[in-house]
């Protein structure tokens, strides 16, 4: 089997989940939106999709090196998205608490998705050793283009028959998502049982490993706005369904040509100065949108950035992980990414940044996204000198 064919598996759960992902949390917001809740409501349920990630990611990474059924495990994440899919499209009529017992059971069960195929793919392509990262992005960029296209067909759909349609839309990409997990070959490495909780909290507990997450979790705060609010931030200022699709697949555009080009200068950087350059955009970036938002160029123009603030920072964290968990830590080290980094940070910004604009307006959530930024690259930095201390204390 050549690399170019085994990496298209792969491909295919990236185009899947992500086109999932994509029309979920762009659209499900002006769904909620429909249905009479106010902006404090919506933003407490997107959080419990952060809720989910909390728990459910190393739930199923332990499961996995408990079981050895990774594959089998996949599966069934796969078939339970399409069942609290479709729970989710008929409990719109039942009210708020219907629907967010669908929404967080739906999420813990994609919850198995991303850490599980990120230690996977990380195995297969030996990221840690370094030199692969050309090849982990031409397989991670089918992900940017499937959430693109889901942007972009659904804004056209919704805006053409209306924001009712969206939960069965998107049951059909789960669907698809369920049938590409059941055609992925998964590979696996020897699973030490008793050497990996000790070793993964061994890790954790390194001050390069541990400023590292709390760095991560920072700049992930600083883009809980933009995933659960920026929909309904353009729309505040009249802008179409179909517009609102467009401006997200200018951020995915230039993301895919990070992740295609990714081989060619990705390594002129250290991936420490990658997420410290991230950070700094980052900051930049909600600044010019809490300040300048109401102008289309400077949306355009901070959309743009996303190939710094998320592509490129996505990249380097993976590699990192990669690193600092390899072998049979490599699926927890992911699944501690992103409970760490993804499921604390979309709690407290979801609740948070809804209080916020609820109390303040939009802006005011962007404000915090730029603070947020900031000491991301405090955090960041502490990471890089803890880093740089222990290579030179290594013989």
């Amino acid at each position: 089997m050549t690399a170019a064919f085994s990496l298209r598996p792969f491909a295919r759960v990236w185009f899947c989940y992500f086109a999932a992902m994509g029309a979920f949390t762009l659209y499900a917001p002006l769904w909620f939106r429909e249905m009479g809740l106010s902006a404090l409501a919506i933003g407490s349920i997107a959080s419990l999709q952060s809720w989910t990630r909390v728990f459910a990611p190393y739930s199923w990474a332990w499961l996995a090196d408990r079981s050895d059924r990774r594959a089998d495990l996949m599966r069934l994440a796969g078939v339970l998205c399409v069942v609290f899919a479709l729970a989710l499209a008929v409990a719109g009529r039942w009210g708020v608490t219907a629907v967010s017992i669908c929404v967080v059971l739906l999420f813990i069960a994609n919850g198995a998705v991303i850490p599980l195929m990120e230690a996977s793919l990380a195995h297969h392509l030996n990221l840690a050793a370094g030199g692969a990262g050309g090849r982990y992005g031409r397989a991670r960029v089918w992900g940017s283009i499937g959430f693109m296209g889901a942007v972009l067909l659904f804004g056209a759909l919704l805006h053409a028959i209306g924001i009712v349609a969206w939960p069965w839309l998107v049951l059909l990409l789960w669907g698809l998502l369920a049938v590409s997990l059941w055609h992925l070959p998964l590979t696996s490495e020897p699973v030490h049982h008793d050497a990996v909780p000790v070793g993964a909290l061994a890790v954790l507990r390194r001050p390069e490993v541990a400023w590292f997450f709390v760095g991560i979790f920072f700049t992930v705060l600083a883009h809980v706005s933009l995933y659960a609010f920026f929909s309904l931030f353009a729309a505040s200022f009249g802008m179409s369904e179909s517009t609102i699709g467009l401006l997200w697949s200018v951020g995915v555009l230039v993301e895919i040509g990070f992740f295609w080009t990714q081989g060619h200068w990705f390594e002129r950087l250290s991936m420490h100065n990658w997420l410290l350059l991230a950070a700094a955009v980052s900051a930049l970036r909600f600044a010019a949108m809490a300040a300048f938002g109401h102008w289309m160029v400077v949306l355009v123009l901070t959309q743009m950035t996303h190939a710094v603030t998320f592509a490129a920072q996505h990249a380097a964290c993976i590699t990192l992980v990669s690193r600092y968990f390899p072998g049979p830590l490599r699926g927890r080290g992911q699944a501690l990414y992103t409970t760490l980094g993804y499921g604390l940070s979309g709690v407290v910004g979801g609740v948070a940044g809804g209080a916020l604009i609820e109390r303040w307006g939009y802006p005011a959530v962007f404000w915090a996204s730029s603070v947020a930024a900031l000491l991301s690259a405090l955090c960041l930095l502490r990471s890089r000198r803890h880093a740089e201390a222990a290579a030179t204390a290594a013989p």
